[in-house]
């Protein structure tokens, strides 16, 4: 019989802890089932993603590890995963530990470290720069430093 791991994710602007991540799971079993969370399903928790599901969706089902990428398109949705792919073992990031904790009724329940320095809300922060608003601040700012070093020419 397959030990059968499961966890849920936006995999937004992917990246190496994503990866790190699948690979820790995909070691505590032989498949491992990706649930990768829909735009709808991300607008209702407050969040826009910059890739399109269908994009992140393709990208998380031709990593290496993974065996098979679902859409996650509500919350609920995990109890009747965890029984249509005979789940064993549902896995997901530290920064989420104690909110899975009922699904121990029905698999083992893991959570994993986070790879330290990288997550997509920070990239994301950092990607903020190039928004309009932003830029014409930096369009501002150097408009200044250009006057300021007109005045020594």
């Amino acid at each position: 019989m397959k030990n059968v791991v499961l966890t849920y994710g936006t995999f937004d602007l992917f990246h190496v802890g994503h990866l790190n991540l699948l690979q820790r799971l995909k070691a505590l079993g032989d498949y491992l089932v990706v649930g990768v969370s829909t735009d709808e399903f991300n607008a209702t928790k407050g969040k826009q993603t910059i890739v399109p599901f269908e994009d992140r969706q393709r990208i998380v089902q031709n990593i290496k590890c993974v065996d098979l990428a679902i859409p996650e398109s509500h919350w609920e949705q995990k109890v009747g995963d965890i029984a249509k792919y005979g789940v064993s073992t549902f896995g997901m990031g530290a920064d989420w530990t104690g909110r899975f904790d009922e699904l121990k009724a029905h698999c083992n329940v893991v959570y994993l470290p986070r790879t330290e320095g990288i997550s997509s809300t920070s990239m994301k922060k950092l990607l903020r720069v190039l928004d309009k608003e932003h830029v014409n601040d930096l369009r501002q700012a150097l408009n200044v430093i250009s006057a300021i070093i007109d005045r020594f020419d």
